[in-house]
């Protein structure tokens, strides 16, 4: 099956550079480049694409609004976004993940991660990596200014464990590994738990997990 992209960044040259690239994976295949946010929603309802790489910083509107616009659109369901940020903008992350984004990447990151990040978040995973990534997601969801949620009451206390380990970056194989369940399990357990709780994917899980304290400052 081939991956029909969708690239939006104000800066030709790096649009450009992407679509190069993107172009040369035998299972992938751009289908438009938007030069702004506004583009952006626009192209995603008329190239029918199945993933849109995802500038933050863009004129007109920005990456973050033109994600909830199309997280939003039912008939866009099917649309995942990849975010695209810097190191100087980290805040923005919390704000993507909030709008419906299913992953983020920094744009220094090498081509074969690009490739490998479409193809993870096309397939209908996310792109959360424990590590410095998870610790910064858990710094800004659990700072004074973040929005609580009631939090996960309808789950077991099992699936509260499966939870917490989503958001640790863990994924079906790691998290069954350390629970002593079969992938398959895992796999049931996280499915029942987006379906509990109405996440889009895993990556609205790990909002959920952070703001509802299941995982806590200074567990990871």
């Amino acid at each position: 099956m081939t991956i029909r992209v969708l690239l939006a960044d104000d800066q030709t040259l790096v649009r450009e550079a992407f679509a190069m690239l993107v172009e040369s994976a035998p299972d992938m295949q751009v289908v438009g480049q938007a030069a702004t946010g506004r583009q952006a929603v626009e192209l995603a309802r008329t190239r029918r694409a199945d993933l849109v790489v995802m500038d933050i910083r863009m004129p007109d509107l920005d990456g973050i609004e033109a994600t909830r616009l199309i997280a939003a659109d039912d008939d866009l369901a099917g649309v995942r976004v990849l975010v695209l940020t810097t190191y100087d903008s980290d805040e923005y992350i919390v704000d993507a993940l909030r709008a419906g984004a299913s992953g983020f990447l920094v744009k220094d990151t090498r081509p074969a991660e690009l490739l490998d990040a479409i193809r993870t978040v096309a397939a209908g995973d996310s792109l959360l990596s424990p590590g410095p990534t998870a610790r910064l997601i858990e710094r800004f969801l659990r700072s004074p200014s973040a929005p609580a949620t009631g939090g996960p009451e309808c789950l077991s206390e099992r699936e509260r464990e499966v939870l917490a380990l989503v958001a640790r970056g863990l994924n079906n194989t790691e998290i069954a590994e350390v629970l002593g369940l079969s992938p398959l399990t895992a796999k049931t357990h996280v499915s029942r738990i987006m379906g509990k709780l109405s996440a889009r994917d895993r990556a609205q899980l790990v909002i959920v997990a952070y703001e509802s304290g299941v995982v806590t400052p200074g567990s990871i």
